[in-house]
């Protein structure tokens, strides 16, 4: 057998992820169904979710996914066309812990992915770069003794109900939803309106060319037609979902956009109320609001490293009730099942909105800190790594009052925080700041470019 092209740079830290065809193709989808099953039979999995999004390369992947599963006597339960996070729901609900979303999440239309988690437990890491050594040792038959079965469900209804059971809104809300085309769209509108919304959608046909907006929140751009549209409506405020729509951002009546970190303090508070004195976890990249709202509400605060895999991965060791990181991606584990899931998310914003007249003033009234967005710093494949290790080691912070490396180099300062690490999914440095006021935001960042450019005088900063 000719060694198939598994090029090196699509096994990611958190998944599988690159261009269509020129990178994934249904071979190599095949293959990696051929390595879930036997990995999975090795922890004694029996069935294999797969679901996938609405990338025009999606349905084709999908097929060869289930039929190299299949092929090595895993059986499979085809959930079609859903958001990733009801991969993840149908893998509790039928006991599983196993499933496989196809997504490409909020990258460019030709590219394409799988998000995978087997029994109980997200892949990421070394688990990731190990699938690819047994996709290369496969020999060219597979060598199970029966056939594994697919077969086929609608889960979509039982989501549905399942969360509307979950939650009460103590009042009727009229809200905006933009999808962004993406894979969301099969799904918010039902469910919004089950849980007594009155809904106006935006971009909630799918459609995997985009022709809209890019389906990312994180980027403000994609925000505005959502804006415009809360601004000019009767709707009380705005959600808008990324291509897989297990991220939710969020936009006030005024316009403005509350960034998950915001959001989380919001989400903290409500759990803790339930739940007083648990542990609350965040990603090296949030504001420092949330570890002060954190405390302030009687829990305890907990930073980890960025990376929707990792932060799932703690907060499973830890038995927090909720996680979140800056990026958007919520986990609760309180009332539901612990994975990342921006539809559930948003639903669980509104709860806690509902009890309130005026849902912006509540959102506006967060703390909030003047911050840069994310800067990054293109390097060549390696560098970053290289960099950051040094920088751990060798970087001077003088005014710094405390050093944290979990993820990076992290100085928090008395009026603020730097941040510098290294992307797990691009060979970029990414950077972050946020300060009291400008004053402290510029002397702050003024640190980070000595501490940078001492180590790499050619470095370009974008700061």
């Amino acid at each position: 057998m000719t060694t198939p092209s598994l090029p090196s740079a699509v096994f990611k830290a958190y998944d599988i992820r690159g261009i269509v065809p020129a990178q994934l193709d249904p071979e190599f989808a095949r293959l990696l169904g051929r390595a879930l099953a036997l990995r999975g039979r090795e922890q004694g999995v029996s069935c294999l979710v797969i679901g996938y999004d609405g990338r025009l390369s999606s349905p084709a992947l999908a097929d060869a996914l289930h039929e190299g599963a299949n092929a090595e006597g895993m059986d499979t339960l085809d959930i079609g066309m859903v958001p990733t996070p009801l991969v993840y729901f149908a893998a509790h609900t039928r006991q599983t812990g196993s499933g496989v979303a196809i997504t490409g999440s909020h990258n460019p239309p030709d590219y394409n992915g799988f998000k995978m988690m087997l029994a109980g437990r997200t892949l990421y890491g070394p688990d990731i770069q190990a699938l690819r050594e047994l996709m290369l040792e496969l020999p060219a038959e597979a060598s199970a003794s029966r056939r594994g079965e697919r077969r086929a469900a609608d889960i979509k209804p039982e989501y549905v109900e399942r969360v509307k059971s979950d939650l009460a809104l103590k009042r009727p809300m009229r809200i905006a939803l933009d999808c962004g085309n993406g894979v969301g769209g099969v799904l918010a509108e039902q469910l919004f309106r089950a849980i007594g919304c009155e809904v106006d959608t935006l971009y909630c046909d799918v459609d995997g060319g985009f022709p809209n907006h890019h389906p990312d929140p994180a980027d403000p751009h994609n925000l505005q037609d959502l804006i415009r549209h809360v601004r000019s409506s009767d709707c009380e405020l705005g959600l808008a979902f990324d291509g897989d729509a297990d991220r939710v951002g969020v936009v006030t009546k005024s316009g403005q956009i509350i960034w998950p970190d915001r959001q989380l303090i919001l989400y903290a508070q409500d759990v803790l109320s339930r739940q007083p004195g648990a542990t609350i976890i965040f990603d090296v990249k949030c504001s420092r609001h949330v570890a002060r709202a954190v405390k302030a509400a009687g829990g305890t605060p907990m930073m980890w490293q960025t990376g929707h895999s990792l932060i799932k991965a703690r907060l499973a060791e830890t038995g927090a009730p909720l996680a979140g990181e800056m990026s958007g991606h919520i986990f609760f584990k309180e009332r539901w099942f612990g994975f990342d899931d921006g539809l559930y998310t948003g639903a669980r914003l509104l709860e806690i909105l509902s009890a309130h007249a005026n849902p912006s003033a509540v959102l506006e009234a967060l703390p909030q800190d003047i911050s840069t967005p994310e800067l990054k710093i293109e390097m060549q494949e390696g560098e970053p790594h290289a960099l950051i290790a040094r920088l751990q080691k060798e970087g001077r912070f003088p005014s710094a009052a405390e050093l944290i490396t979990i993820d990076g180099v992290r100085a928090e300062y008395e009026d603020g925080f730097g941040l510098a690490r290294p992307s797990n999914t691009t060979p970029v440095i990414v950077l972050r700041f946020e300060a009291d006021n400008e004053q402290a935001l510029e002397r702050i960042k003024a640190e980070f470019r000595r501490a940078l450019s001492v180590l790499k005088p050619d470095i370009a900063l974008p700061f």
